[in-house]
């Protein structure tokens, strides 16, 4: 396998941890990004003069693209950008407060964005690249009681198949990770909740709060295997648009969209009522 620079958000821990582990193991170079000092100094230390640490807020769009610029000048031109970073919020929509909403599209979305566009331009005058994100089996389809997280992964998944779409032409692969429930800290210490206070809620979302907490640190699927997925799509010459992690998202993904589907056949017939007798034809 041909030696390859990486560039991965949020490695401290859970899923952007284990991309740069299986990276580094494979004898790529990974740069890192975290929040402190000593998570930066355990990084580095996985494998010296591989591993290199930048504290990074991702929300912090020039320090994004200046970090970046940096990297490419000081590490080498970078040939996979994974925008990992992100976390969750959970709660039902009426009870989520605004402000935690932007917060989660603050992070999920504008995080990614300002990753992916910081190292599109260096990228595109290489004519070569592959850019990665981590949506969640939950860019593809939704559950009761995470529809800002749901939201924000549905906003990155619009946003890579369009940029997918764009950057071909330029020999660049645009990846969208969707894992599904991974043994990580997602779903425990990292997640934010919202307060419960409307009791009409409860019957629904009570169980699925405590099903939830109490599956955190047992969930199916391993996160050193997903870093070995994502590592063997960054090495073929045709890399998926989209990645599903797991099998339990194949099966909540393939049922959502099903439904989907179905809905369209069912509705097909109204909805072939709103056009015009003649117009353009997309």
């Amino acid at each position: 396998m041909q030696q390859q620079k990486w560039f991965i958000t949020g490695v401290s821990t859970g899923l952007g941890r284990a991309f740069a582990r299986a990276a580094l193991a494979a004898g790529h170079t990974v740069v890192g990004t975290v929040r402190s000092e000593e998570d930066l100094r355990a990084f580095e230390g996985l494998k010296p003069g591989y591993a290199h640490g930048r504290i990074l807020d991702v929300t912090d769009g020039d320090a994004v693209s200046s970090v970046i610029t940096e990297v490419e000048q000081g590490v080498g031109p970078l040939d996979v950008v994974v925008a990992n970073a992100g976390y969750g919020v959970e709660g039902t929509f009426e009870e989520t407060p605004l402000a935690e909403v932007r917060r989660q599209f603050e992070v999920n979305v504008f995080g990614a964005v300002a990753t992916l566009q910081a190292a599109l331009p260096h990228m595109r005058r290489r004519r070569r690249g592959h850019l990665m994100a981590v949506t969640s089996m939950g860019g593809l389809m939704a559950v009761p009681g995470m529809s800002a997280y749901c939201g924000s992964k549905f906003a990155v998944e619009g946003i890579l198949e369009a940029l997918g779409k764009e950057v071909a032409q330029f020999g660049i692969h645009v990846t969208a990770i969707e894992p599904g429930s991974f043994r990580t800290d997602w779903a425990g210490r990292s997640m934010t909740r919202a307060a419960r206070s409307i009791d009409d809620y409860d019957e629904l979302f009570a169980p699925i709060r405590e099903a939830r907490q109490k599956a955190s640190g047992n969930q199916l699927g391993n996160p050193a295997k997903a870093g070995d997925a994502v590592v063997h799509i960054a090495s073929v010459d045709q890399p998926p648009a989209h990645l599903v992690l797991g099998s339990d998202a194949l099966r909540l993904v393939t049922a959502a969209r099903t439904a989907v589907d179905e809905d369209i056949r069912a509705w097909e017939t109204l909805s072939r009522t709103t056009d015009f007798t003649e117009g353009a034809q997309l």
